[in-house]
């Protein structure tokens, strides 16, 4: 098991560490068990938790024992946030949150065999507990000129809106977590990401109080960053969530798709689970034709396989070349197709009208003299067949699931016409 310090460092995976040597003797030593947290603050995960939730699938498989933890109980309070007070949701809004996150988690881990994984909550040791204990026991062990010196505290204190009481206290709630697992399960090691660090170590703290004896570690994965400066996981229509009912899986596969040639290399070692000489291969491809996007594709269909499914993908897939002209548009599912439209440029119509109409509106052309000459010139394409007559008007028999026209220009130039009402 010590090998997987070896490899998560390789793969930029271990950016902190409580004590490396320490860590190194308690993985040669025997079983660890670990755990990682999830904060239901919204109804799905989002790409940037995949980081945390691959990091835990690959630790299992070397062997250590995951806990995944969904905080019930967290996912009232909330991390604070360096910027701005959360709103805090009811109790039964998180216990629907921490059931829909728990069924993403659990197909990624084991729960057979030696180390098979176990899932918490840690509402089963908070509910019962009542403030005057809550304080005693567990906010007597902490100290507020070190709970101060957190990042996203410090920020807060700086800012007008300060930080209340409330969001303070995370700190003990999840140091008191790693506690809890600790006595429940022998948990001795924490993951998560280094954007948590401060919470990391406030758990090490207090089991170090209350469990003089016990051998514990911290590590942290780095954040994931985007080389032009904006953040991982979002896009212009906002987070890329796992949930295909909240981001699709066409629009999932197209993120990775999407992804920088700078940036391809950094996420392939960190998500990817193929070997190192695989990964190496597929870097220097990108740095030798990087037109090909093969490492893209690699990434964005070994991602969107473990999150949606490899029949989802081979949707995805089949879409984006029938998109192209190169597979057949009407054996495209209905739902697939809308999909992959609702990521293209589209417009509604109550009724069809002359093709030069419908490339000016969609926004394809500049205007309709503009699309005479594009299908004079023979680039202009309705469901991928050439329009061959200026004038040509399509047909209700023309629509794809009664509905869907898709209109391109040239090669690339995609647009989508959706034909609604009576």
């Amino acid at each position: 098991m010590t090998d997987i310090v070896d490899e998560l460092k390789w793969r930029g995976l271990f950016a902190l560490s409580t004590d490396e040597d320490a860590l190194r003797k308690a993985l040669a030593d025997g079983p660890v068990t670990f755990y990682c947290g999830f904060d239901p603050t919204a109804a799905s995960l989002h790409v940037g938790h995949l980081v945390q939730v691959l990091t835990m699938r690959r630790l299992q498989q070397a062997g250590l024992r995951p806990l995944a933890l969904v905080g019930g109980a967290t996912g009232q309070i909330g991390d604070p946030r360096p910027t701005a007070e959360r709103t805090l949701n009811d109790p039964e809004t998180v216990a629907n949150w921490v059931t829909r996150l728990r069924s993403q988690i659990e197909p990624f881990l084991s729960f057979e065999g030696e180390n098979a994984a176990v899932m918490v909550n840690n509402l089963d040791w908070t509910a019962g507990m009542s403030a005057i204990e809550f304080l005693r026991d567990i906010g007597k062990h902490f100290r507020v000129n070190k709970m101060l010196t957190k990042d996203s505290v410090a920020r807060r204190l700086q800012s007008e809106e300060g930080i209340s009481y409330t969001e303070f206290s995370y700190q003990l709630l999840q140091g008191m977590d790693f506690l809890e697992l600790y006595r429940r399960y022998g948990c001795t090691l924490q993951q998560g990401g280094s954007d948590q660090w401060g919470n990391l170590t406030a758990g090490l703290d207090l089991i170090h109080r209350l469990e003089p004896h016990a051998n514990a570690h911290a590590i942290a994965t780095p954040l994931m960053t985007k080389a032009d400066g904006t953040k991982f996981g979002k896009t212009e229509g906002g987070a890329i969530w796992l949930d295909p009912e909240m981001t699709t899986p066409y629009a999932f596969y197209q993120f990775w798709l999407n992804v920088d040639d700078r940036d391809v290399s950094t996420y392939m070692r960190i998500l990817s689970f193929k070997s190192r000489a695989e990964l190496e291969e597929l870097e220097q491809q990108t740095e030798e034709r990087p037109q090909a996007r093969a490492a893209q594709r690699a990434l964005a269909e070994e991602l969107t396989t473990l999150v949606h499914g490899a029949g989802q993908t081979a949707a995805v897939i089949a879409a984006s070349k029938a998109l192209f002209g190169q597979g057949e548009l009407a054996e495209l599912d209905d739902r697939t197709l809308a999909a992959a439209l609702s990521e293209v440029p589209h417009v509604q119509v109550a009724e069809l009208g002359p093709v030069v109409d419908l490339f000016a509106e969609v926004g394809l052309v500049a205007s309709k003299s503009a699309a005479r000459r594009t299908v004079k010139e023979g680039g202009a394409y309705v469901n991928n067949v050439k329009v061959a007559a200026e004038d040509s008007v399509p047909v209700e028999g023309d629509l794809l699931h009664g509905r869907w026209l898709v209109l391109r220009r040239g090669k690339k130039n995609l647009a989508a016409v959706e034909v609604v009402g009576g």
